[in-house]
């Protein structure tokens, strides 16, 4: 076993403390990492204090991992000592259903292993739960390590391995790229690397945001054009323009004003996940075809091409690092989007 220090909270309203985790004994397939940075997503809010029920505490957030490695068990082939790497929201599936065999280990047909709050597998070990990335190391299977180019800073590239491949899958699959009109819904820790990455891609990108206060941002992220969706005009001169949307945001919005923005045959892709459900008149896609569609995040063989894209074409977060004290103080920010775009943990600090 290998002690790691960590940051974990012990009930929905408690405040995040230090603390010590056991990590398990490093396996032939296994690689140990020194953390060096852990990004905050609104995942780990909604986990930290309950919201979406069935925590176990105390909880470990975390999995916008970025580190070194520190060690490699015996079959390790691909990474070594030293190395640059990181770790996203899975650390296990089953490799063996249709899904995992072709690399889409997020929708595993048994159920992948999630890299906090998730029941570890008993082929890896006898009962426990996992804990994340606020912590100072941590062990995981090699299959579900990615590197980090060098043209990704650490800290830059932490929030990549959530929302940075929650937006370039979807990208990927609807095929945005040159020709294609994208609009990408919020300007938030998702939605801004969303149109660096949309941008990149070549499509002509468009930014929907309820105000025009991060305008001058999303043009220097490379949207072509921006527009608030608290001005009415917007949904009139937009009515079906784009080839694709992806809904960034997780509040309740007015779904059948956003659709009739899509073209014939239009997808808009929610990632964003709101409390409530979403009410969707039949009329508003049978009148031109359109698609109302969800995706998760991507596979592993995904996450590689997403960080290798961004170092070739210079993309990263947009961050405030922050010390282990100011955890509690970050969540609270998120919920007031008080950020731009992504707090990043710095475990030096710990």
């Amino acid at each position: 076993m290998t002690l790691a220090t960590a940051y974990a909270v012990a009930a929905p309203d408690g405040r995040f403390e230090k603390t010590t985790v056991e990590r398990r004994k490093l396996g032939p397939d296994d690689v140990l990492i020194d953390v060096k940075f852990a990004g905050i997503c609104h995942s780990d809010i909604h986990t930290a204090r309950n919201e979406w029920q069935g925590t176990s505490y105390p909880c470990v957030p975390g999995h916008e991992i970025a580190g070194i490695v520190a060690a490699v068990g015996s079959h390790v082939t691909g990474f070594a000592v030293g190395d640059r790497v990181g770790v996203g929201c899975l650390v296990d599936s089953c490799g063996e259903c249709e899904n995992c065999l072709v690399g889409s280990q997020q929708y595993c047909s048994r159920g992948a292993t999630w890299t906090y709050n998730h029941k570890v597998p008993e082929a890896v070990q006898d009962g426990g739960i996992t804990m994340g990335g606020y912590s100072t190391q941590i062990v995981v299977t090699q299959g579900f390590v990615v590197s980090i180019p060098d043209g990704i800073a650490l800290e830059q590239a932490a929030p990549l391995l959530c929302a940075g491949i929650t937006l370039f899958s979807p990208l990927r699959h609807w095929n945005a790229g040159p020709g294609k009109r994208v609009a990408i819904i919020g300007m938030g820790g998702l939605g801004h690397i969303g149109v660096k990455i949309a941008a990149a891609l070549g499509a002509e990108v468009t930014v929907l945001s309820q105000s025009l206060s991060k305008q001058d941002d999303g043009l220097r992220f490379g949207a072509h054009h921006y527009f608030a969706t608290a001005d009415e005009t917007t949904f009139r001169t937009l009515r079906g323009h784009f080839d694709l949307i992806i809904n960034t945001v997780s509040a309740e919005l007015p779904m059948t004003k956003y659709i009739s923005l899509l073209k014939l045959d239009g997808t808009l892709v929610v990632v964003g996940m709101p409390p409530e459900p979403m009410l969707i008149p039949a009329p508003s896609l049978i009148g031109a075809r359109r698609s109302v569609a969800g995706s998760l995040i991507g596979g592993l063989p995904q996450t590689q091409e997403m960080l290798n894209f961004c170092a070739d074409h210079g993309i990263g977060a947009e961050i405030e690092v922050i010390a282990a004290d100011r955890i509690d103080e970050a969540y609270d920010r998120v919920l007031r989007s008080d950020i731009r775009y992504r707090f990043v943990i710095d475990t030096a600090t710990f």
